[in-house]
């Protein structure tokens, strides 16, 4: 992992406002559970990086319970899994996954296309009823993102070696005990191309309740990063 560089809190949330706006009453979009998260994120760690990360890292992110869009088949145990075990599950499941679980697997053929945009993670578990048996207490957690991680791994996009853009919320100054930030300065423009795709859905989607109905991954392909924040 390559720390690029510190933020504060309210550089994070404003990126979310911007880029992932809440819509009332449209059930794909659950940019309100993201901003929980965050808060959630904020209040039991207290500190956000921007970082890159490469694909070994990616798939060792581990991601909470997911019922798969309240779909007939659960995808992620309330104990979590890394995004590899998911991935790897999915493929096991082949087709039938659309047919159980439809919505969810809209959500991965969406992202496949779709520009990448950044991650939202956390260094432990954070409070709430997605995180509370998650096995996994210290590493890299998934807290936004969780339908990008699947397509991409899927359609071999992360095998191409580009670094993946995220924020990271820790309780030390930088994400992993050891791993001071970079001295050196980030590149002007390190998104690699995300930006708007233009779709409704975009706004918004992994919508699932709480309590094990619903989970969280905004589907909005809009680009998340920070800008010049």
């Amino acid at each position: 992992m390559r720390v690029i560089a510190p933020l504060p809190f309210d550089a994070v949330l404003r990126d979310l406002a911007r880029e992932h706006p809440y819509v009332p009453g449209d059930e794909a979009n659950s940019n309100d559970e993201a901003a929980e998260h965050l808060h959630s994120a904020q209040l039991a760690l207290g500190h956000w990086h921007r970082v890159l990360l490469d694909r070994a890292e990616v798939l060792a992110i581990v991601l909470p319970w997911h019922l798969g869009e309240d779909g007939a088949v659960e995808l992620i145990p309330p104990t979590g899994t890394t995004v590899a075990d998911a991935a790897a599950r999915l493929r096991e499941l082949g087709d039938s996954y659309a047919r159980t679980n439809p919505l969810c697997a809209r959500k991965l053929d969406r992202q496949i296309a779709a520009p990448p945009r950044p991650l939202y993670l956390s260094t432990r578990p954070v409070p709430g009823v997605d995180y509370e048996r998650m096995a996994v207490r210290e590493g890299l957690i998934h807290l936004d993102g969780l339908h990008r991680m699947l397509a991409w791994e899927r359609s071999g996009r992360l095998a191409d070696g580009a670094p993946v853009e995220a924020f990271v919320a820790s309780d030390a100054p930088w994400p992993l005990a050891g791993n001071p930030p970079s001295r050196r300065s980030a590149a002007p423009d390190v998104r690699h191309g995300a930006g708007h795709d233009g779709d409704r859905l975009d706004v918004h989607p992994d919508r699932q309740t709480r309590h094990g109905a619903h989970h969280v991954d905004h589907m909005p392909d809009v680009h998340g990063g920070l800008h010049p924040q």
